[in-house]
Order: structure tokens, then C-alpha cells, then sequence
């Protein structure tokens, strides 16, 4: 928890009220934000995100598996978040493992979907490679390395950023004539194919203080809060997931309001993020 004085607090929500926060932003205006790819070698993809004084890192890898009974057509994704306890001191001992755990779920039903797949903003058709058979199987981590507030944008704004940056690689496939038989797989070491995300989302977090709705909370705004929503938005406008933490309830009128602009300042989010996914491209 950040503590904060009587002064401070009404600092901080007066300035909310007034459209006027404490760094000078907006009530819907995000920080400064920075990409770097190709930051873990050993993976197949990663990205570091940095959202004002927030960083994250993402990784993804990619292994052979085998699809689910239950969706022969489809791979399988796995998201889990590890919190450095030098982030932040709520993340010391305990604190660190069920925050970690929280972020987890949270990004799964914003970019997952359903347990069938159904609604899963990353296309798991995709990562078939032969029916029943064999399937890819993605297994992305996030790391926290410090935290200065909204992790759960930050985290999922490098996911998709990793995403953009993952190599699969090409698998030519040699089926035998006995189709109950295991396909034998040759994986290339030299070609890949490049991840496609053009429909994976960002989320927007829309933090509640008093009267007001803010994007892109600090962790001293994140303090003052009520309740937040987090809406996982595509650049086509589309809502991918939600979900939503704090105690306090909100009248449906005010989320549906909260959706449209999260609606906005996603696609928003999403052309920025695209120009610093080309410069860091153009930078390596």
C-alpha cells in the first residue's frame, strides 16, 4: 500500500476532480510509454515495456504439444505473471505470489476467452500443425520489474508487443499411411513464421477515484480508488474481455460508459503502440 497523507490524498482526488492530475496528465491521458524486442534471446519472442516509471517484460516460447480432446483444432496458450519483490513492497513474501496470481487470471479472461476458446482474442486455430494430432503450444510470462501503477495495461501492452516480435517456427509434417500413428515433425531451424497480431488487443484500465474515471492510474492514485474495470479492447473497437476489482459496485450505466471510452482510448493506445512496435523493430 502507498501511504499517504490527509493533504496528499486530497491533492491527488482534487486534482482528478479538476481534469488536472498530479503529474500534469489528463483524467484520459496515458504516460509516456517505451518498447524494446528481442530483450530475451533464448526466447521466442520478448518485449520490455516501460509505462512512466511502471516496466515490464514479456517472453514467449513456443513447443510442440498435443491439442486438447475436447478442441482437436485449436493449440493451446498459457499466461503467467511472476511480480520481482523489488518492485514494489507489497510484493514481498506473500503479497508477491497472490498478485501474481491475480494479474494471471486477469490477462487470461481478457485475451483468452472461454475455456472452450471462444471469443480468445490470440487466433488458437492458428497453432494447429495436424488435427488431433499436434499443435503449438505458447507459454507467455510477464515479469514485473518495477511498479508504479496499471500493470495489467502495461503487462498486456507487452504481451502483444512479444507477440509481434515471436517467431514460429516452419514445421514440415510426414503423415504415414496408419492414421492412428504419430505424424513425424521436422522443425526448421532457419525459417519462421511470423506471429500475426493484428487482432490482439490492449487492455484499458479505467480507475474509479471519487466522482471520476481515470486511465493509466499510479499507484498513489491507485490508492484513492473505488473500483476499476478493465476492458480488453481490439483495434477494430472490438470488446475482447473484461474485468473488473474493488469493492465498490457500479451502476450499469456508468460501465457502459466506461466501455465506450475504453473503447476509444484503446484504439488510441493501439496506434501509438504500433509506432513504437516499428521503431523498435527498425532499431535492432
Amino acid at each position: 500500500m502507498v501511504g499517504l497523507s490527509v493533504g496528499e490524498k486530497h491533492f491527488i482526488r482534487g486534482g482528478i476532480a479538476q481534469d488536472l492530475r498530479a503529474d500534469g496528465r489528463r483524467r484520459l491521458q496515458f504516460r509516456a510509454i517505451s518498447v524494446e524486442t528481442g530483450v530475451i534471446p533464448q526466447a521466442n519472442g520478448s518485449a520490455r515495456v516501460r509505462l512512466g516509471a511502471t516496466e515490464v517484460i514479456a517472453s514467449v516460447k513456443a513447443e510442440l504439444g498435443k491439442p486438447s480432446i475436447l478442441h482437436p483444432d485449436k493449440g493451446k496458450v498459457s499466461i503467467f505473471v511472476d511480480c520481482s519483490p523489488t518492485a514494489a513492497p507489497m510484493f514481498e513474501g506473500r503479497g508477491s505470489e497472490e498478485f501474481s496470481a491475480e494479474l494471471s487470471v486477469a490477462l487470461q479472461r481478457c485475451l483468452l476467452g472461454g475455456k472452450s476458446g471462444a471469443g480468445a482474442a490470440i487466433d488458437l486455430s492458428s497453432l494447429i500443425v495436424v488435427d488431433g494430432k499436434v499443435c503449438w503450444d505458447l507459454y507467455i510470462d510477464g515479469l514485473v520489474v518495477s511498479s508504479d501503477g496499471n500493470l495489467l495495461d502495461a503487462l498486456a501492452a507487452a504481451i502483444k508487443v512479444a507477440l509481434s516480435d515471436t517467431g514460429i517456427p516452419k514445421v514440415n509434417v510426414s503423415l504415414s499411411a496408419a492414421t492412428d500413428e504419430e505424424p513425424e515433425v521436422d522443425v526448421s531451424d532457419e525459417e519462421f513464421l511470423q506471429f500475426d497480431t493484428s487482432s490482439v488487443p490492449v487492455i484499458v484500465t479505467l480507475t474509479k477515484v471519487g466522482k471520476h474515471y481515470i486511465v493509466d492510474a499510479t499507484s498513489e492514485e491507485e490508492s484513492q480508488m473505488s473500483s476499476a474495470v478493465s476492458v480488453s479492447v481490439n483495434r477494430h473497437g472490438q470488446i475482447c474481455g473484461l474485468t473488473k476489482r474493488g469493492g465498490a459496485g457500479l451502476d450499469p450505466s456508468v460501465v457502459f460508459d466506461m466501455i465506450s471510452v475504453a473503447k476509444h482510448v484503446g484504439q488510441q493506445f493501439i496506434s501509438v503502440l504500433d509506432s513504437e512496435i516499428a521503431a523498435a523493430e527498425a532499431a535492432e
